[in-house]
């Protein structure tokens, strides 16, 4: 799938250092890092849509080049489309020869392989700011304009202010069909990202803005190896959370990161502490895909280290002016750890005279080799006046006995933050299987109100359903799957589904809905469908009431040659 190193012998007469050409004449095909969609994929179902996804070393597979991220060039292309076809490149220049049906693109900064993207299908776009326009759909377009119409201009003199001027010139968004197979994707001058999330507004806030910060780290300078991929995660959280609270105060940051460090913690659980890929070093053994190393400790790890950086300075706006400081040494260029740490040093030279790096228990080097959580955690009291009744909730829930009249009348869950709600309903997955009292009680309070919610709450409501095995409740779980197409939104709930007793019903639910999947995503299911399958007793879950088990489906599906990676409670984008 990712094709072969191409070796080429220059010529013996050709003297160091003197510049030369080769010309590579290729065709490509089906590969891992270019998706063909049928119209019937798209949601408009008018035209076909490609779009291409290059992180980690998928670009190898779209034309010829050196897949490394230490290496950065320049890049042009032309393209020629069927005529109502919109083509659009990670690029600052193109232009579109409309006889010819070419559009030439141009990117003058130098980039590494990866962020070169391509998408093309039935878009159009509107301005959204002076340097900013969002593409979409034609039926998506209203909503997208409606929720990011202003804001990005927002975020990107907030980051600004922060990191320095934004070299990239436009900053465009285009929201793809839910087979896009992650959140988003930092592609320069073109973010790329999932429609999806454009019900959930404040998910969408975060998304938009990690990526802005990756045009300052990741896309300006670069981690120069896949085994630091924290140099660039590590460093954009971070730099996400200062522009949220620039712009949106420090309490709803506060609560943004307890989210997601309750992530962290549910997927060490998972791995285990003493798993190697819990180092912000990871050691990239020969023939391992970069990609399987994207997990929350590139992420929330690395984000615990940047911020323990920055506390060391005392003052996070003295922070600011050293990252300012090594974006401007250092962008275009890529860099190792290293380069950060001895930059960092030299900017701030009375901690170096501390001894900082060496501070018993609290090592650079232990941060980057240790396996397990991160060695300090950041404090978040300031987000207690949100993260508060979070907790209040979850413990009324929890503790024996269930006084659910107290429970049940103590929050107005329509008039929490939805990253309230998702990490109270995360702390009752994790706290799943709950006594019948409670998950009874909490489906009488809840149910109904989560149903008018957006997608990231009903999800983790459904998983509770499923692992409490709630039949009352499990319709909704197959009315929710049946209008899904999105990764981050079916393959959680199928996981859950074949961990316990419903997979009759998920092997159901998936042959009337298989058809509407991208082929990709067809066959992850297919492959966690297939692990142990033995024919079981489906669930008549057609209404809202448990009626009694029948025998059907005894169905197969066919036996996977590779087991399925659990990504229930991974949820990351790019």
């Amino acid at each position: 799938d990712y094709g072969s190193a191409l070796t080429l012998s220059l010529p013996a007469a050709l003297r160091p250092h003197q510049p030369f050409q080769v010309i590579v004449r290729y065709t490509t095909a089906d590969g891992p890092a270019i998706w063909w969609l049928d119209p019937e994929l798209t949601y408009g179902s008018a035209k076909p849509f490609v779009f291409t996804q290059g992180h980690s070393v998928c670009n190898r597979s779209f034309f010829p080049c050196f897949d490394t991220p230490a290496v950065k060039c320049t890049y042009s292309a032309a393209v020629k489309a069927p005529a109502g076809i919109q083509v659009l490149m990670s690029a600052t220049q193109s232009t579109f020869l409309e006889e010819e049906g070419v559009y030439q693109f141009y990117m003058e900064y130098p980039v590494p392989a990866y962020l070169v993207a391509l998408v093309a299908g039935d878009l159009i776009h509107a301005d959204i700011g002076p340097r900013s326009r969002v593409w979409a759909e034609p039926c998506l377009l209203p909503t997208a304009i409606s929720k990011l119409s202003g804001m990005v201009e927002r975020w990107l003199t907030a980051a600004e202010s922060l990191y320095g001027p934004y070299i990239w010139g436009r900053y465009d968004i285009v929201f793809l069909p839910p087979s896009f197979p992650i959140v988003a994707m930092e592609n320069p001058c073109l973010t790329f990202i999932i429609s999806s999330i454009l019900e959930s507004d404040e998910f969408l806030i975060i998304d938009v803005i990690h990526e802005v910060a990756h045009s300052w780290f990741g896309n300006a300078v670069t981690n120069a190896t896949w085994e630091e991929m924290w140099l660039s995660e590590g460093l954009a959280t971070y730099a996400q959370r200062r522009i949220t609270t620039e712009t949106y105060g420090a309490a709803f940051t506060c609560l943004e990161t307890a989210f997601r460090l309750d992530a962290l913690h549910r997927q060490m659980k998972l791995l285990g502490e003493d798993n190697p890929v819990s180092k912000l070093q990871v050691k990239l053994e020969p023939g391992v895909n970069p990609s399987n190393l994207m997990n929350l400790f590139t992420y929330e790890k690395g984000y615990c280290f940047v911020y323990y950086l920055s506390q060391l300075c005392g003052d996070p706006r003295r922070f600011d002016s050293f990252l300012r400081a090594y974006i401007e040494k250092y962008k275009f260029t890529s860099v190792v750890a290293q380069d950060l740490l001895d930059s960092f040093l030299n900017f701030f030279p009375d901690l170096k005279e501390q001894c900082v790096e060496s501070k018993a228990g609290l090592e650079f080097e232990r941060w980057l080799n240790a396996t397990g959580p991160p060695l300090a955690e950041p404090d978040l009291s300031q987000g207690s006046s949100l993260t508060g009744p979070v907790e209040t909730l979850f413990k009324l829930w929890t503790t024996e006995p269930l006084d659910s009249d107290a429970a049940a009348s103590s929050v107005d869950l329509t008039k929490w933050r939805t990253f309230q709600t998702v990490l109270f309903l995360d702390r009752l997955l994790d706290g799943s299987p709950l006594r019948h009292e409670v998950i009874k009680k909490l489906s009488e309070c809840y149910s109904s109100q989560l149903d008018s919610m957006n997608a990231e709450i009903r999800i983790r409501w459904l998983q509770i359903v499923v692992r409490n095995d709630y039949y009352p409740d499990l319709y909704k779980v197959r009315r929710f799957l049946e209008n899904q197409m999105s990764r981050m939104y079916t393959i959680p709930l199928y996981e859950d589904l074949c961990t316990g007793t419903l997979k009759s019903f998920a092997l159901e639910i998936f042959y009337q809905t298989q058809n509407q999947l991208h082929p990709n995503l067809r066959k992850t299911i297919q492959q966690i469908l297939s692990q142990g399958l033995n024919p079981l007793p489906a669930i008549d879950t057609t209404a809202g009431t448990a009626d009694t088990p029948a025998m059907v489906l005894e169905d197969k599906v066919s036996e996977a040659t590779n087991g399925a990676i659990s990504l229930r409670d991974v949820n990351v984008s790019a």
